[in-house]
């Protein structure tokens, strides 16, 4: 097909664990499968959840009886599943001369399998934190708030995540309304759907929290209105004098490869890769679309390209393989990481929302990563949680595109003291990412219209929540979204201004 219009998924994500004077407490992650280039997602493991040929996510659904092998019917009962879907989500398709884009197959195959995905592919996105973690955090809650809230407030955390889904993501969505419930700061919300993100039902908030959301987040795959209309209500709500704050992957949205991504494409999930497969062998009339008589054969004509030696099974471990040469491959990932053939491009793809969060990912330290923080303001209450001293964490820890972030944009609180950093460590990143001038923030405030930006870039691993100090920090930074909290949010390397009203 070779056509462009693939919605990327962007680079891996790995974060970690903070440490002042805690004991130096490591996270400790599986290993992957396989090694990657730091910044780059595990072969076969795309952000888009189910790998780059999305085979796993099929197996799973089609092997019905659980043997470790696909039949010719069991194939054929997972597209009776997907036609039934389709027919709901498309009814143009029972017209005779009803046809589907590859976009629209695509979104209604994530339908059934279901995505976003597990950070390891199949699956829904998990919404139930570990026990031991949620005891951790809520043993590790502050008694208070920083400020008194000047009404009742409401937050609004978003656990969507359309690329890399982080494990962490139902511990930090938990850790917010605990934190609001704990200190009686704010009432919360969280939603694991981004329609949520609407004029109408953004009115009863105050602010809204992205807990490592990923990709194109707000992105509805086959409707451009609505994705318009989500957008809008982002940005019109923070810039009315709402208040917005993100952790960790909050900054790995929207950039990318704009060439390869955009209102056609098809998604990146498991059921891009699919609908790719489908119309390379069942699109008879060659019109990049199909109708549901070719949709009906097309069942057929997958098994018989992977059943290649006719014993009418397919075992689970030739099932990739066989789908991964039997079928063209969706473009590899961009957005920022080292793929096997170099640097990807790594552009805005929303500007708006970018300068508004504060920039976004290039690259990151993998997980356990020592790294010293340095405290950039020390007079602001949203780092009185830190007594003006340097701490120390393990973690993934983010860099920034050097075009998305600038100290002309931002009011830094913490950075990485890159003079503690070993010349290991330095070495580590990719000369050809480097900042160069070595400014590595994580966290920052910032005012957007009549708004308040708060942004904290640690958070990967789920130890983060069990370190108070950190706690209180997104605690204060929640507060300042709200408009609770005053601080200085004048640029940090403009004259300074009045404090936030």
């Amino acid at each position: 097909m070779g056509r462009p219009g693939w919605k990327s998924p962007l680079t891996a994500a790995v974060c970690a664990t903070t440490l002042l004077a805690v004991g130096g407490v490591r996270a400790q992650q599986a290993p992957p499968a396989a090694q990657a280039p730091q910044g780059q997602a595990p072969p076969g493991q795309g952000r888009g959840g189910g790998g780059r040929g999305g085979p796993g996510p099929l197996f799973t659904l089609a092997d019905a009886d659980k043997d470790g092998a696909v039949t010719r019917a069991e194939l054929k009962a997972v597209f009776d599943q997907f036609r039934s879907t389709l027919d709901k989500r498309f009814p143009r398709w029972n017209q005779a001369s009803g046809a589907l884009t590859g976009q629209e197959l695509a979104a209604g195959f994530n339908l059934v399998f279901p995505s976003p995905a597990s950070s390891a592919g199949g699956g829904p996105q998990n919404q139930t934190p570990k026990p031991e973690d949620l005891s951790a955090m809520m043993a590790a809650l502050p008694d208070k708030a920083p400020a008194t809230p000047a009404r009742a407030r409401k937050v609004l955390v978003l656990g969507s995540a359309q690329g890399f889904v982080h494990s962490s993501i139902p511990l930090a969505a938990k850790t917010v309304e605990a934190l609001g419930n704990k200190t009686k700061a704010w009432a919360t919300t969280i939603s694991y759907d981004p329609a949520d993100i609407n004029a109408e039902n953004l009115k009863q908030y105050d602010a809204i929290f992205l807990a490592s959301t990923t990709g194109t987040f707000l992105d509805d795959t086959i409707d451009p209105a609505a994705t318009a209309a989500r957008k809008k209500a982002l940005l019109d709500f923070v810039r009315g004098g709402k208040g917005l704050a993100g952790i960790h992957a909050a900054s790995d949205t929207y950039h990318g490869d704009p060439a390869a991504t955009g209102q056609e494409g098809f998604g990146g999930r498991p059921g891009r890769a699919l609908a790719t497969q489908l119309l390379s062998v069942a699109d008879k009339n060659g019109d990049q679309k199909l109708s549901k008589d070719e949709f009906n054969a097309a069942s057929d004509a997958l098994f018989d390209k992977v059943d290649s030696d006719k014993s009418g099974k397919v075992a689970q471990a030739d099932f990739g393989t066989k789908m991964a040469a039997a079928f063209p491959q969706p473009p590899a990932p961009s957005g920022g990481g080292r793929g096997p053939g170099g640097p990807q491009v790594n552009e805005p793809l929303w500007p708006e929302f970018n300068k508004m969060v504060g920039g976004y990912f290039k690259w990151h330290w993998n997980n356990p990563q020592h790294i010293t923080v340095k405290i950039d303001d020390p007079k602001s209450p949203l780092t009185a949680m830190f007594h003006s001293q340097p701490y120390e964490i393990n973690d993934e820890t983010y860099t920034y595109a050097q075009n998305s972030f600038s100290r002309d944009n931002v009011h830094v609180l913490t950075s990485i003291d890159y003079t503690k950093m070993s010349d290991e460590d330095k070495a580590k990143e990719p000369a050809d990412t480097a900042r160069t001038d070595h400014d590595y923030a994580l966290s920052w405030i910032r005012r957007e219209g009549q708004g308040r930006v708060f942004y904290e870039a640690h958070g990967h691993d789920e130890k983060n929540y069990a370190f108070k100090p950190l706690l209180e920090h997104v605690l204060a930074g929640v507060q300042y979204a709200l408009g609770d909290l005053k601080a200085d949010d004048s640029p940090s390397t403009k004259p300074k201004a009045t404090a936030s009203k």
